[in-house]
C-alpha cells in the first residue's frame, strides 16, 4: 500500500459531518445545564471548536452539524461563532432552511430520538448522500486535537479504501475503553473491537474516519432491516470488515484524546502544563480566551506551573491549575491541580485541590476532589 501523502487533493466532493448529539451523561456537573459539546476546554475554547477549527484548517467549507440534546444553544453558538461568510458554513440538518429565513430558534420543532451514531447519519441522508458527494467525513465534537485531513483524504482515495480509519498507539491499560482495532503488514485492519475486554492490540480507533459515501449508504440500507444498534463503530465498522471491504488505516501521530468522563477532563488539563504539554496554546482554537499566560516554575507571586488569562485577579496561591477568563483567587486562597471555568472563584482562605470549580460557582469551603 503507498501512502498516498504525495497526492493533491481537493475537499470539496467530501461531506464532514460533526456527531454532536450526545447528552454528556459521564462528565456530571460539567454537563448539567449545556451540551456536551460546548464544555470548555484549554482555558480558551469549547470542545466543539476543535473539529470545526480542523475542517477550516483542512479546506473544508461546510460541516453538517448533527445535533440533538439542548441543540438549540449549540446552534446559537455555532451560528456566532463559527459562520464565517466566504470561508466555513455550519449546515443545521432539517433546521436549516427554518433557520436561515429568521424563524425562531425556540419555536423549531425537536429531532427525533437517535439511538446511536450511524441512526443519526441515517436521520440526515438527504444533506449526505447526493450526488455532490464522494466520500464522507466523519468527525465527533469532544475530541481535543489539532489536525489537517488532507494527507488522510489523500491516503484514502490512492488505495481505493472504502473506508480510511485515524488509529492511534496508546498504554495498554487504556485500550478497553476505545475501538481496539489491529492492522497487517500492508495497512489493510484485520481487527476492530469496540471497548474489549481483554485486549490483544494497544491501536485504537481514533473515531474519526472517511467513508466512501456509495459504500457507507449501501451499509446503512442494509443493518437498517436487522436488529442492530445503530452504531457506526459496533454495527457498520464491523460490518464492513467481515465482508471483506478494504478498510485502511492513518496514524494519528500528535496528541489526540477523547473527552468522556470527567476524570478524563480533569487529567487533560493537567496535561497541558508543564515542560512538555500535550497541546500548546497557539495550536488550540480562541473562541473564549483572545490569549493565556504560561507561568513555569515560580512567575510571580502566587503563580507557579499554570495557565490562565491576562484578567486573573489572584489574591492567593495558584499551583498546576488552568484557569478560565473572569476567574477570582481570594486573599489567602490556594487552588492546586485544578480547573477553575469562565467567572468561578474561590473565596478568601479556601482551598481548592484536584478540583473542577464551574462557570459562575464561588467556592466558600475547603474542597478536594470533583
Amino acid at each position: 500500500m503507498t501512502s498516498g501523502e504525495d497526492v493533491v487533493t481537493g475537499m470539496d466532493d467530501v461531506r464532514a459531518v460533526l456527531l454532536a448529539g450526545g447528552r454528556g451523561e459521564r462528565m456530571g456537573r460539567l454537563t448539567g445545564q449545556r451540551p456536551k459539546p460546548l464544555v470548555p476546554f484549554g482555558g480558551q475554547c469549547h470542545l466543539i471548536d476543535f473539529s470545526i477549527a480542523n475542517a477550516l484548517h483542512s479546506g473544508l467549507t461546510e460541516v453538517l452539524l448533527l445535533s440533538h440534546f439542548n441543540e438549540h444553544r449549540l446552534i446559537d453558538y455555532l451560528r456566532s461563532t463559527w459562520e464565517l461568510p466566504d470561508r466555513l458554513h455550519i449546515h443545521l440538518g432539517p433546521h436549516d432552511r427554518d433557520v436561515r429565513s429568521g424563524r425562531d430558534l425556540a419555536a423549531l420543532a425537536p429531532r427525533p430520538p437517535e439511538r446511536g451514531t450511524a441512526e443519526a447519519l441515517l436521520a440526515n441522508a438527504e444533506f449526505i448522500f447526493t450526488d455532490r458527494y464522494r466520500d464522507v467525513l466523519v468527525l465527533h465534537a469532544d475530541h481535543v486535537y489539532h489536525y489537517d485531513y488532507r494527507p488522510m483524504l489523500a491516503h484514502h482515495r490512492s488505495t481505493a479504501a472504502a473506508l480510511t480509519i485515524g488509529y492511534q498507539e496508546i498504554l495498554p491499560e487504556y485500550v478497553k475503553l476505545f475501538g481496539m482495532v489491529d492492522f497487517d503488514s500492508d495497512g489493510w485492519l484485520t481487527t476492530f473491537v469496540e471497548k474489549p475486554a481483554e485486549p490483544t492490540s494497544n491501536l485504537v480507533f481514533s473515531a474519526f474516519c472517511l467513508f466512501d459515501q456509495s459504500v457507507l449508504d449501501r451499509y446503512l440500507s442494509k443493518l437498517r432491516t436487522t436488529d442492530w444498534r445503530y452504531d457506526l463503530s459496533r454495527d457498520v465498522i464491523p460490518a464492513m470488515l467481515a465482508a471483506g471491504e478494504r478498510i485502511a488505516g492513518y496514524p494519528v501521530r500528535d496528541y489526540w484524546e477523547d473527552i468522556g468522563t470527567v476524570d478524563r477532563y480533569h487529567r487533560a488539563h493537567l496535561r497541558l502544563l508543564g515542560p512538555e504539554p500535550t497541546m500548546r496554546p497557539e495550536r488550540m482554537p480562541r473562541t473564549l480566551a483572545p490569549e493565556l499566560v504560561r507561568s513555569t516554575g515560580s512567575a510571580g507571586p502566587g503563580l507557579r506551573d499554570s495557565l490562565h488569562p491576562t484578567d486573573l485577579r489572584n489574591e492567593g496561591s495558584v499551583e498546576e491549575s488552568v484557569l478560565y477568563p473572569g476567574v477570582r483567587i481570594g486573599v489567602g486562597a490556594t487552588v492546586r491541580r485544578s480547573v477553575v471555568l469562565p467567572g468561578g472563584s474561590v473565596a478568601d482562605g479556601v482551598s481548592v485541590t484536584d478540583s473542577i470549580v464551574l462557570d459562575g460557582e464561588r467556592v466558600e469551603t475547603d474542597r478536594s476532589g470533583y
